[in-house]
């Protein structure tokens, strides 16, 4: 760790740099995962299956708008950790001057176009009648919280870039204890059901945007970074777009994806719907090291480029996807031993629970492929080259995923369509690996930067 809790990618031992960079964002995946986790909970007790189903498929109408803005986020974060790599700190306040201003002037229009788009996407979704009211509800509450959410992701990217992963940590702890005090006063308390767990996790995503914003002012002086947008760079936002854009397109695509997935769920009715829901509880705690060290990967790649230090890029590009897969693998298989009496904290039905069990043992099985997966995409991000693994992200999707899970549904059981996310992240691996392999220009760059 060195000044202002940096941590620089491009001198020590790699692997413990990358693991000390990626705790803080575990350990702040965890805490995000207490936001859904706890609306879960409060919810499945206090509410109904109508309701935890409810909550279970809103989640990803909003996501497919945020992607955008959130894979634009990405790419800034890229672009300071090259400009840290670098020392060129005149270009890194362009930046974030820029992206200050970016959030202002998307995140206000997407809090408007969801409280309007709210009830075509989720009939779109075929979301069941007894779930229709508190799905409405929830999303647009969600959507209202969109600003927040884009800011508070925006800072988060910019502290990782430059090397900062553990200030998010303490961000997420003020929010999650807010969240949770706030559950149980809406929910528990006033009765609000969906809406209020909804408005609870809006409300935390403000507090942790403004917490970050802060943070940068009081521990980043010479960035001069600012609450309301001042400056705005035509050539940064360029430079953004360029990187970001295609990254977010990638996201919003693969959530519309999603979408398309709980479809089929939500046709199997409310029962498997919950199940889902609840078993999304226990994958998403398994998964927090595939993010957290592919945020390292990014800031690793970024910065040795950035850095022209290509000797220790090519040192570090295997070994950090091969861990990230160890690890995720290792707590996939903790999870599934006790996934039993953690299910039924959050419902006693017996279907319910059986579904959610099926899908738990089924991902937690090949998560780790796709650890290794993203962990390669996140290092050939990082140095700038994003069209091949935009094209086989889109390509695992809708190529692979839902095909196959339309197979299942049609000609097997669709109670068993999660099977299509092995199937497809062992597509995007190989496919990576390839990549890896084969390309021409992650040779060039490898050997010899160019």
């Amino acid at each position: 760790m060195e000044k202002n809790g940096k941590i620089d990618m491009t001198t020590g031992p790699i692997m413990k740099k990358v693991l000390l960079f990626a705790l803080p964002i575990i350990l702040g995946n965890v805490l995000q995962q207490m936001y859904t986790t706890v609306d879960t909970l409060v919810i499945g007790q206090f509410c109904g299956d109508a309701s935890l189903a409810a909550v279970g498929t809103s989640s990803q109408p909003v996501e497919v708008l945020l992607c955008i803005f959130l894979g634009i986020g990405t790419g800034v974060s890229i672009l300071v950790s090259q400009y840290a790599g670098s020392g060129n700190m005149e270009k890194m306040k362009k930046i974030c001057d820029t992206a200050v201003s970016f959030v202002y002037m998307c995140g206000i229009p997407l809090c408007a176009i969801g409280l309007l788009v709210t009830p075509l996407i989720l009939r779109f979704m075929n979301v069941p009648e007894d779930a229709w009211g508190p799905a409405v509800s929830y999303t647009r509450i969600v959507f209202l919280g969109s600003l927040g959410n884009i800011g508070y992701n925006m800072n988060a990217g910019i502290l990782r870039g430059l090397g900062d992963s553990r200030a998010s940590l303490w961000f997420l702890v003020v929010s999650c204890v807010a969240n949770i005090v706030l559950d149980l006063v809406f929910v528990a308390g006033f009765g609000m059901d969906a809406a209020g767990a909804a408005l609870s996790t809006s409300i935390a995503m403000y507090l942790s945007w403004i917490v970050s914003i802060l943070y940068i002012r009081r521990r980043f002086p010479e960035m001069d970074y600012p609450f309301l947008p001042k400056r705005f760079y035509g050539a940064e936002l360029k430079n953004i777009i360029a990187i970001g854009l295609p990254i977010g397109l990638n996201n919003s695509l693969y959530s519309l994806g999603h979408v398309a997935m709980q479809t089929l769920v939500n046709s199997q009715g409310s029962t498997f719907m919950a199940g889902q829901s609840v078993a999304g509880r226990i994958t998403g705690l398994s998964n927090v090291a595939i993010t957290a060290l592919s945020s390292a990967a990014t800031t690793f790649s970024g910065q040795n480029y950035g850095a022209e230090n290509f000797d220790r890029l090519r040192a570090g590009y295997i070994k950090i996807p091969v861990v990230s897969g160890l690890i995720t693998l290792a707590a996939g298989l903790l999870m599934i031993t006790v996934r039993v009496p953690i299910l039924r904290c959050f419902s006693q039905d017996e279907t319910v629970l059986m579904y959610a069990g099926r899908y738990v043992v089924v991902m937690l099985l090949s998560q780790w492929l796709y650890a290794v997966f993203n962990g390669i995409i996140c290092i050939v991000n990082g140095v700038g080259l994003i069209r091949y693994s935009t094209v086989v992200n889109i390509l695992m999707l809708w190529a692979v995923r839902i095909p196959s899970a339309y197979l299942i549904d049609r000609f097997f059981d669709g109670t068993y369509i999660m099977l299509c996310f092995p199937i497809s992240f062992g597509f995007g691996m190989v496919m990576m690996i390839a990549y890896y392999l084969f390309s021409s220009k992650w040779k060039k760059i490898i050997r010899t930067g160019l």
